[in-house]
């Protein structure tokens, strides 16, 4: 009796490790099958034309989806976000739609999505991300970040006083544009402030300034020493209209030491004048004196 319970058990632990190891055996086959049939997408921006891109101007992306070919792929949706520093065409939503029947149908393991957007007037000089979200339909959505280059086409500049006139109340600006790009259509002006006051107009149009140029600008004003601020408004090279302001130091010393040495060279011009007249009058009154004493 004791072997034949023996035996007994020997067959229950037996069929135990065998159900523990069919179990084990599911369990692994069920995992390999999940990740059979898991969906790995990867989305890329595959080209921008043109690159860099330029502000307010429209650029083409194409993106690319791989990974179709997924058992685990359904249905993929790709949706564009309109956000800074792109804008949509009128009638754009940015949602792009992928059947899994037509793209399985097709033999296709990849998706090549083109776009045409504009990009932002202000945006920045460099990369500058956008976003996009990628789902099919047995996944959550994922949010792709992309990069895109864009190239600042606007202008900066220096702006000093080149001279002033206390005689005359006439102001000349020197203006020199310190960027890359090329502008036209430069306008200059002077908004109400405390340290001028502009007689006539206020504004100067000077045309157009190429990179590392200068120009000049004359206003018929009042100063006071402190500072000044200067608009500058002007078509950068895809024609959109800009304006900044600048500020300008006024210091009075510089320009009052010239008018002194003005006031300095006059008097020594009136005195040689002044000289020559006695001169003249003295050669005249001895001429005379001696043609009377002839007589």
């Amino acid at each position: 009796m004791r072997l034949l319970a023996n035996f007994y058990k020997q067959n229950n632990l037996l069929s135990n490790m065998k159900k523990g190891v069919m179990l084990l055996a599911l369990l692994v086959f069920s995992i390999t099958i999940v990740s059979a049939e898991a969906c790995d997408l990867t989305s890329t921006l595959l080209s921008q034309d043109p690159y860099p891109a330029t502000q307010g101007d429209y650029v083409k992306l194409v993106f690319q989806i791989t990974g179709l070919a997924e058992e685990g792929c359904g249905d993929i949706k790709f949706s564009l976000q309109e956000d800074y520093p792109i804008k949509f065409n009128p009638g754009e939503d940015g949602i792009r739609t992928f059947s899994k029947l037509d793209y399985v149908n097709d033999y296709q393991s990849t998706i090549q999505i083109p776009y045409e957007v504009r990009i932002d007037s202000s945006a920045l000089d460099g990369a500058n991300p956008i976003e996009a979200i990628v789902q099919n339909d047995n996944d959550d959505p994922i949010i792709k970040t992309f990069n895109i280059e864009v190239a600042d086409v606007r202008a900066d500049f220096e702006v000093y006083v080149k001279n002033y006139n206390f005689k005359k109340h006439e102001l000349t600006l020197e203006v020199l544009n310190i960027e890359e790009s090329d502008v036209e259509a430069l306008a200059i002006s002077i908004p109400k402030q405390t340290n001028i006051i502009v007689k006539g107009p206020n504004r100067v149009i000077v045309g157009d300034l190429d990179s590392n140029e200068y120009t000049t600008a004359d206003f018929e004003a009042t100063l006071r020493d402190g500072e000044i601020t200067v608009d500058l408004t002007y078509s950068d090279t895809i024609n959109v209209r800009r304006t900044l302001s600048k500020t300008v130091n006024f210091d009075s010393a510089y320009f009052t030491e010239r008018i002194a040495d003005q006031s300095t060279t006059s008097k020594w011009v009136y005195i040689f004048w002044g000289v020559v007249v006695l001169l003249v009058i003295w050669w005249a009154v001895k001429k005379f004196t001696k043609k009377k004493k002839r007589q």
